[in-house]
């Protein structure tokens, strides 16, 4: 059995870390450099770096900031934040990234995910999709309809009408290498993933799924693997606020069964 991943995540806004409840409310967390060389040293098995202001703001990532992030590290490294088309995959490969994280570009337009996927490979391309639970009518609350989720872009403010199961589907097919599923409804919560969702799409692709949303102790991400089947678990307020920290989270997924890398 293929090891879990422990993946901390870093949302940048104006060159900080920041940190808020379902992408609103934001607070400073820390230096992107800082906290990368601490996740570094304490083990994280990759990490990830979201501009999650650059969507909806309509610019490039800060590839400085990209740059002090990766300068570093000794583990992969994904940035994902205003990536629309090859160019800006390139920038930040070249700025010191080991994959691309893409979200609104993709769904607006489906082939950069081919493109990209052509030109560096697979590996290289992190699709992030972000699923929102669509309420059932009163009146259908009883039926066995099973449950579902819809994309939702820019921040998680732009209802799409896609799918999310649908959508994950797709992009694997256009050359998707792994899936950043995150929960809004759980998002900055920390009361625990949507396990449902991400079991949903985990068992129904060839590929690694990240879940990520709702982190708030290590019996979630013990429970977001097993029950949720995620091949890695992304959590961002438990480790920036040291509730938790990396080495202690994987001692406790060994005593629950789950395999990691010490």
């Amino acid at each position: 059995m293929f090891a879990k991943r422990i993946i901390p995540c870093l949302d940048c806004k104006d060159g900080r870390v920041v940190k808020g409840v379902h992408f609103v409310n934001l607070r400073d967390a820390g230096d992107p450099g800082e906290m990368a060389d601490m996740y570094n040293r304490e083990g994280a098995d990759e990490l990830v770096m979201l501009d999650i202001s650059a969507s909806r703001e309509g610019r490039a990532t800060l590839m400085e900031t990209v740059r002090k992030v990766a300068r570093r590290l000794f583990i992969p490294l994904t940035v994902g934040g205003g990536v629309r088309v090859l160019d800006d995959a390139h920038r930040l490969l070249s700025a010191g990234a080991d994959k691309v994280g893409i979200n609104t570009a993709a769904v607006e337009n489906p082939e950069v995910v081919r493109t990209i996927a052509e030109n560096y490979g697979r590996q290289a391309i992190v699709v992030a999709i972000d699923a929102r639970r669509i309420k059932k009518l009163e009146n259908a609350a009883q039926s066995e309809e099973p449950p579902r989720w819809e994309v939702v872009t820019y921040g998680g403010t732009k209802p799409t009408g896609l799918d999310a199961l649908e959508w994950a589907r797709r992009v694997e097919e256009l050359g998707a290498g792994e899936i950043l599923l995150t929960s809004m409804d759980a998002d900055g919560t920390q009361k625990g993933f949507d396990c449902e969702l991400t079991a949903t799409i985990a068992r129904a692709l060839h590929i690694p799924v990240i879940a990520s949303g709702g982190a708030g102790s290590p019996d979630h991400i013990a429970e977001v693997f097993q029950r949720g089947f995620a091949d890695a678990a992304l959590a961002a307020s438990i480790f920036h606020y040291e509730t938790h920290t990396i080495s202690t989270l994987k001692q406790f997924l060994r005593t629950k069964g789950v395999p990691v890398r010490i």
